[in-house]
Protein backbone atom coordinates (compact mmCIF):
# COMPACT_ATOMS: atom_id res chain seq x y z
CA UNK A 1 0.00 0.00 0.00
CA UNK A 2 2.81 2.37 0.85
CA UNK A 3 4.47 1.82 -2.53
CA UNK A 4 1.77 3.94 -4.08
CA UNK A 5 2.54 6.97 -1.86
CA UNK A 6 4.54 9.87 -3.23
CA UNK A 7 8.16 10.34 -2.09
CA UNK A 8 7.35 13.27 0.20
CA UNK A 9 4.94 11.14 2.22
CA UNK A 10 7.23 8.07 2.18
CA UNK A 11 9.92 10.22 3.84
CA UNK A 12 7.64 10.57 6.87
CA UNK A 13 7.60 6.78 7.38
CA UNK A 14 11.37 6.33 7.01
CA UNK A 15 13.17 5.05 10.23
CA UNK A 16 15.41 7.46 12.16
CA UNK A 17 19.05 6.96 12.97
CA UNK A 18 19.89 5.01 16.15
CA UNK A 19 20.92 6.94 19.29
CA UNK A 20 24.67 6.79 19.81
CA UNK A 21 25.89 5.20 23.04
CA UNK A 22 27.79 7.48 25.41
CA UNK A 23 29.63 6.03 28.43
CA UNK A 24 28.60 7.44 31.88
CA UNK A 25 30.74 10.19 33.41
CA UNK A 26 30.73 8.66 36.88
CA UNK A 27 30.48 5.22 38.33
CA UNK A 28 27.16 3.68 39.18
CA UNK A 29 26.03 3.88 42.82
CA UNK A 30 26.66 0.20 43.53
CA UNK A 31 30.17 0.51 42.04
CA UNK A 32 31.28 3.35 44.31
CA UNK A 33 33.16 2.74 47.54
CA UNK A 34 31.64 4.51 50.55
CA UNK A 35 32.54 4.82 54.21
CA UNK A 36 30.58 2.64 56.57
CA UNK A 37 27.74 4.17 58.64
CA UNK A 38 28.71 5.41 62.10
CA UNK A 39 27.23 7.28 65.10
CA UNK A 40 27.21 10.96 66.15
CA UNK A 41 29.77 10.52 68.90
CA UNK A 42 32.62 11.65 66.66
CA UNK A 43 30.80 14.96 65.98
CA UNK A 44 29.78 15.93 69.51
CA UNK A 45 32.95 17.97 69.99
CA UNK A 46 31.83 20.31 67.21
CA UNK A 47 28.50 21.14 68.94
CA UNK A 48 28.21 24.44 70.83
CA UNK A 49 27.68 24.53 74.56
CA UNK A 50 24.36 25.42 76.18
CA UNK A 51 25.68 28.68 77.57
CA UNK A 52 26.80 29.72 74.08
CA UNK A 53 23.26 29.30 72.63
CA UNK A 54 21.63 32.73 72.08
CA UNK A 55 18.17 33.28 73.61
CA UNK A 56 15.21 32.70 71.30
CA UNK A 57 13.92 35.81 69.54
CA UNK A 58 10.16 36.41 69.99
CA UNK A 59 8.29 37.65 66.94
CA UNK A 60 5.65 40.36 67.48
CA UNK A 61 2.12 39.31 66.52
CA UNK A 62 -0.29 41.38 64.48
CA UNK A 63 -2.46 42.28 67.48
CA UNK A 64 0.58 43.31 69.55
CA UNK A 65 1.83 45.46 66.69
CA UNK A 66 -1.53 47.26 66.44
CA UNK A 67 -1.61 47.79 70.21
CA UNK A 68 1.97 49.09 70.22
CA UNK A 69 1.24 51.60 67.45
CA UNK A 70 -1.90 52.77 69.24
CA UNK A 71 0.03 53.18 72.48
CA UNK A 72 2.76 55.15 70.73
CA UNK A 73 0.15 57.35 69.08
CA UNK A 74 -1.55 58.03 72.42
CA UNK A 75 1.74 58.90 74.07
CA UNK A 76 2.61 61.25 71.23
CA UNK A 77 -0.81 62.90 71.43
CA UNK A 78 -0.50 63.28 75.22
CA UNK A 79 2.91 64.92 74.83
CA UNK A 80 1.57 67.29 72.19
CA UNK A 81 -1.44 68.06 74.40
CA UNK A 82 0.79 68.99 77.32
CA UNK A 83 2.78 71.31 75.10
CA UNK A 84 -0.38 72.96 73.76
CA UNK A 85 -1.76 73.40 77.29
CA UNK A 86 1.39 75.16 78.43
CA UNK A 87 1.26 77.50 75.42
CA UNK A 88 -2.49 78.19 75.57
CA UNK A 89 -3.48 81.47 77.16
CA UNK A 90 -6.91 82.96 76.25
CA UNK A 91 -5.98 86.37 77.65
CA UNK A 92 -3.25 86.86 75.04
CA UNK A 93 -5.48 86.15 72.03
CA UNK A 94 -5.52 89.15 69.68
CA UNK A 95 -8.77 88.08 67.97
CA UNK A 96 -10.71 87.72 71.24
CA UNK A 97 -13.54 90.06 72.18
CA UNK A 98 -13.10 93.04 74.46
CA UNK A 99 -15.29 92.03 77.41
CA UNK A 100 -15.66 88.26 78.10
CA UNK A 101 -18.72 88.84 80.35
CA UNK A 102 -20.63 90.31 77.39
CA UNK A 103 -19.54 87.59 74.96
CA UNK A 104 -21.81 84.76 73.81
CA UNK A 105 -20.47 81.46 72.46
CA UNK A 106 -22.39 79.73 69.59
CA UNK A 107 -21.49 76.17 68.55
CA UNK A 108 -22.72 73.59 66.01
CA UNK A 109 -23.14 76.23 63.33
CA UNK A 110 -23.65 75.38 59.70
CA UNK A 111 -20.41 75.83 57.77
CA UNK A 112 -22.24 78.02 55.23
CA UNK A 113 -23.60 80.41 57.85
CA UNK A 114 -22.34 83.96 57.32
CA UNK A 115 -21.70 86.81 59.73
CA UNK A 116 -24.70 88.79 58.42
CA UNK A 117 -26.97 85.79 59.05
CA UNK A 118 -25.75 85.54 62.64
CA UNK A 119 -26.26 89.26 63.11
CA UNK A 120 -29.88 89.05 61.89
CA UNK A 121 -30.62 86.07 64.13
CA UNK A 122 -29.06 87.38 67.37
CA UNK A 123 -29.67 91.08 67.02
CA UNK A 124 -33.22 90.59 68.27
CA UNK A 125 -31.88 90.17 71.83
CA UNK A 126 -29.84 93.38 71.84
CA UNK A 127 -27.33 95.53 70.02
CA UNK A 128 -24.26 93.59 68.87
CA UNK A 129 -20.80 95.08 69.13
CA UNK A 130 -18.77 92.48 67.17
CA UNK A 131 -18.99 88.96 65.72
CA UNK A 132 -16.00 86.63 65.40
CA UNK A 133 -16.46 83.56 63.18
CA UNK A 134 -13.61 81.14 63.93
CA UNK A 135 -11.77 79.70 60.88
CA UNK A 136 -9.07 77.08 60.54
CA UNK A 137 -5.57 78.58 60.53
CA UNK A 138 -4.19 76.21 57.88
CA UNK A 139 -7.11 75.69 55.49
CA UNK A 140 -9.12 78.86 56.17
CA UNK A 141 -12.40 76.92 56.41
CA UNK A 142 -14.94 77.70 59.16
CA UNK A 143 -14.77 75.61 62.33
CA UNK A 144 -18.51 75.73 63.07
CA UNK A 145 -18.56 78.09 66.08
CA UNK A 146 -18.44 81.83 66.72
CA UNK A 147 -18.27 84.49 69.45
CA UNK A 148 -20.75 87.38 69.63
CA UNK A 149 -20.08 90.38 71.85
CA UNK A 150 -23.07 92.48 72.96
CA UNK A 151 -22.89 96.04 74.14
CA UNK A 152 -24.84 95.18 77.30
CA UNK A 153 -24.42 92.22 79.60
CA UNK A 154 -28.18 91.91 80.07
CA UNK A 155 -28.62 91.36 76.31
CA UNK A 156 -26.04 88.60 76.42
CA UNK A 157 -27.89 86.86 79.27
CA UNK A 158 -31.19 87.16 77.38
CA UNK A 159 -29.66 85.53 74.30
CA UNK A 160 -28.09 82.84 76.51
CA UNK A 161 -31.48 81.92 77.97
CA UNK A 162 -33.61 82.08 74.80
CA UNK A 163 -31.39 81.28 71.81
CA UNK A 164 -30.24 77.81 72.86
CA UNK A 165 -31.51 75.21 70.38
CA UNK A 166 -32.48 77.76 67.76
CA UNK A 167 -32.44 76.51 64.17
CA UNK A 168 -30.10 78.44 61.86
CA UNK A 169 -29.54 77.29 58.28
CA UNK A 170 -30.99 73.85 59.03
CA UNK A 171 -28.99 73.16 62.21
CA UNK A 172 -29.84 73.68 65.87
CA UNK A 173 -27.11 75.68 67.57
CA UNK A 174 -25.79 75.41 71.12
CA UNK A 175 -25.42 78.65 73.06
CA UNK A 176 -23.15 79.20 76.06
CA UNK A 177 -21.20 81.94 77.79
CA UNK A 178 -17.49 82.37 77.16
CA UNK A 179 -15.71 80.22 79.74
CA UNK A 180 -12.11 80.57 78.65
CA UNK A 181 -11.58 83.91 80.40
CA UNK A 182 -14.38 83.74 82.96
CA UNK A 183 -13.98 80.22 84.47
CA UNK A 184 -10.73 79.38 86.22
CA UNK A 185 -9.00 76.25 84.93
CA UNK A 186 -11.22 76.00 81.90
CA UNK A 187 -9.86 74.29 78.79
CA UNK A 188 -11.30 74.10 75.30
CA UNK A 189 -12.39 70.84 73.78
CA UNK A 190 -9.27 70.44 71.65
CA UNK A 191 -7.18 70.52 74.84
CA UNK A 192 -9.19 67.87 76.67
CA UNK A 193 -11.74 70.20 78.26
CA UNK A 194 -15.22 71.23 77.26
CA UNK A 195 -18.59 70.18 78.57
CA UNK A 196 -19.91 66.64 78.72
CA UNK A 197 -19.45 63.57 80.89
CA UNK A 198 -16.33 62.50 78.94
CA UNK A 199 -14.61 65.86 79.42
CA UNK A 200 -12.77 67.36 82.33
CA UNK A 201 -15.12 70.30 82.51
CA UNK A 202 -18.22 68.10 82.62
CA UNK A 203 -19.78 65.88 85.24
CA UNK A 204 -17.60 64.39 88.00
CA UNK A 205 -16.01 61.10 87.19
CA UNK A 206 -14.47 62.11 83.90
CA UNK A 207 -15.51 59.03 81.90
CA UNK A 208 -18.64 57.02 81.40
CA UNK A 209 -18.92 53.63 83.02
CA UNK A 210 -19.81 50.44 81.21
CA UNK A 211 -23.38 50.55 82.58
CA UNK A 212 -23.90 54.06 81.18
CA UNK A 213 -22.50 53.00 77.82
CA UNK A 214 -24.85 50.01 77.70
CA UNK A 215 -27.81 52.21 78.64
CA UNK A 216 -26.95 54.73 75.93
CA UNK A 217 -26.50 52.00 73.30
CA UNK A 218 -29.77 50.28 74.30
CA UNK A 219 -31.65 53.60 74.15
CA UNK A 220 -30.21 54.28 70.70
CA UNK A 221 -31.27 50.80 69.56
CA UNK A 222 -34.79 51.34 70.91
CA UNK A 223 -35.09 54.67 69.11
CA UNK A 224 -33.83 53.11 65.89
CA UNK A 225 -36.31 50.24 66.18
CA UNK A 226 -39.19 52.61 66.93
CA UNK A 227 -38.33 54.70 63.88
CA UNK A 228 -38.23 51.65 61.62
CA UNK A 229 -41.53 50.44 63.13
CA UNK A 230 -43.17 53.83 62.47
CA UNK A 231 -41.93 53.74 58.88
CA UNK A 232 -43.38 50.27 58.34
CA UNK A 233 -46.71 51.31 59.87
CA UNK A 234 -46.93 54.44 57.73
CA UNK A 235 -46.14 52.39 54.60
CA UNK A 236 -48.78 49.78 55.46
CA UNK A 237 -51.36 52.52 56.12
CA UNK A 238 -50.60 54.17 52.83
CA UNK A 239 -50.84 50.82 51.07
CA UNK A 240 -54.24 50.15 52.71
CA UNK A 241 -55.49 53.61 51.69
CA UNK A 242 -54.46 53.00 48.10
CA UNK A 243 -56.16 49.59 48.07
CA UNK A 244 -59.41 50.98 49.52
CA UNK A 245 -59.37 53.85 47.02
CA UNK A 246 -58.86 51.49 44.10
CA UNK A 247 -61.60 49.16 45.37
CA UNK A 248 -64.05 52.03 45.86
CA UNK A 249 -63.27 53.29 42.36
CA UNK A 250 -63.90 49.82 40.94
CA UNK A 251 -67.21 49.56 42.81
CA UNK A 252 -68.31 52.97 41.57
CA UNK A 253 -67.39 52.00 38.01
CA UNK A 254 -69.39 48.75 38.42
CA UNK A 255 -72.44 50.54 39.84
CA UNK A 256 -72.66 53.14 37.08
CA UNK A 257 -73.76 50.76 34.25
CA UNK A 258 -76.40 49.10 36.43
CA UNK A 259 -77.79 52.50 37.46
CA UNK A 260 -77.82 53.62 33.86
CA UNK A 261 -79.73 50.46 32.87
CA UNK A 262 -82.24 51.01 35.67
CA UNK A 263 -82.76 54.65 34.67
CA UNK A 264 -83.21 53.71 31.00
CA UNK A 265 -85.73 50.97 31.89
CA UNK A 266 -87.69 53.39 34.09
CA UNK A 267 -87.66 55.97 31.34
CA UNK A 268 -89.00 53.47 28.79
CA UNK A 269 -91.73 52.30 31.16
CA UNK A 270 -92.81 55.91 31.76
CA UNK A 271 -92.88 56.58 28.03
CA UNK A 272 -95.01 53.50 27.45
CA UNK A 273 -97.39 54.41 30.22
CA UNK A 274 -97.81 57.96 29.01
CA UNK A 275 -98.69 56.92 25.43
CA UNK A 276 -101.65 54.58 26.41
CA UNK A 277 -105.22 55.50 27.22
CA UNK A 278 -106.31 55.48 30.80
CA UNK A 279 -109.69 54.59 32.26
CA UNK A 280 -110.86 52.30 29.40
CA UNK A 281 -109.20 49.08 30.52
CA UNK A 282 -110.90 46.46 32.51
CA UNK A 283 -110.20 46.67 36.19
CA UNK A 284 -108.07 49.84 35.97
CA UNK A 285 -110.32 52.13 37.93
CA UNK A 286 -112.70 49.46 39.20
CA UNK A 287 -112.51 47.66 42.54
CA UNK A 288 -111.42 44.04 42.60
CA UNK A 289 -114.00 41.24 42.74
CA UNK A 290 -113.93 41.16 46.49
CA UNK A 291 -117.33 42.73 47.20
CA UNK A 292 -115.90 46.14 46.32
CA UNK A 293 -113.51 46.19 49.28
CA UNK A 294 -110.24 45.06 47.63
CA UNK A 295 -107.52 47.27 46.14
CA UNK A 296 -107.88 48.47 42.55
CA UNK A 297 -106.70 46.02 39.90
CA UNK A 298 -103.92 47.37 37.66
CA UNK A 299 -103.59 45.05 34.72
CA UNK A 300 -100.87 46.75 32.71
CA UNK A 301 -98.87 48.21 35.57
CA UNK A 302 -99.63 51.84 34.69
CA UNK A 303 -100.01 52.99 38.27
CA UNK A 304 -96.60 51.66 39.21
CA UNK A 305 -94.91 54.07 36.89
CA UNK A 306 -96.67 57.00 38.54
Amino acid sequence: MTQFLPPNLLALFAPRESIPFLPPNDKLPHEKKRLPYGGLLDFTNTFEESYETPPPTRIETKEEKIARKAREKMEKAALQLEQDITLWDPNTNDKATTDPYKTLFIARLNYDTSESKLRREFEVYGKIKSINLVHDVQTGKPRGYAFIEYEKEADMHAAYKRADGRKIDGRRVVVDVERGRTVKGWRPRRLGGGLGSTRRGGAPGGKRTGVEERRRSSSRDRKRRSRSRDRRRSRSREHKRRRTRSRSAERRSERRPSRDRQDSSRRRSRERGGGRRTGNFRGENEPHNNNGNGPPHDTFGINEGY
